[in-house]
């Protein structure tokens, strides 16, 4: 009965620890350019200087050497979806990247969080935000949020994409 029960008791433990290894998986497919311009009309941000408002926040795709120079690798990993903004006044923190990919991308944003938090922001209120910038992974899908005043307001939607 003893040996039954060790057995039992090691084979449930093994199974929970393989469990919490596990990470989050999401068999949902979302659109994240879909998800991106909802964000952008809800906080008023804008790629065309002719139609946006006076208080909307100029944003510009990342691409190319841009890309390059602030998430290095990045471009490298094989992407589904890829979105990656920013404001062209960069004493504006307001930086958003949205992926799909099928390796991992998580720690190249994570990366890009911690330079940014450890003096590449330059400014004091900059550094500020981006030690509070996220990067939130549900499955394959990943998005790394600075911003400094929608940032947990958008982590929640960001998550809520999979529920």
């Amino acid at each position: 009965m003893k040996k039954f029960l060790t057995l039992a008791l090691s084979a449930l433990l093994t199974m929970g620890l393989l469990t919490a290894c596990g990470g989050k998986t999401t068999d949902k497919t979302v659109d994240l350019t879909a998800f991106y311009n909802t964000l952008a009309e809800e906080y008023g941000w804008a790629e065309d200087a002719a139609s946006s408002g006076e208080e909307d926040i100029m944003m510009m795709n990342l691409e190319g050497d841009m890309l390059e120079g602030s998430y290095p690798g990045l471009a490298d990993v094989a992407t589904k979806q890829l979105i990656a903004k920013a404001p062209m006044i960069s004493a504006v923190v307001n930086e958003i990247v949205l992926a799909e990919y099928a390796a991992t991308a998580a720690s190249i944003l994570q990366d890009r969080v911690d330079a940014q938090a450890e003096g590449g922001a330059w400014y004091p209120e900059s550094m500020e935000t981006w030690s509070n910038a996220q990067v939130v992974q549900n499955g394959t899908y990943v998005a790394m949020i600075a911003t400094a005043d929608h940032q947990e307001e958008i982590a929640e939607q960001f998550n809520a994409l999979f529920a």
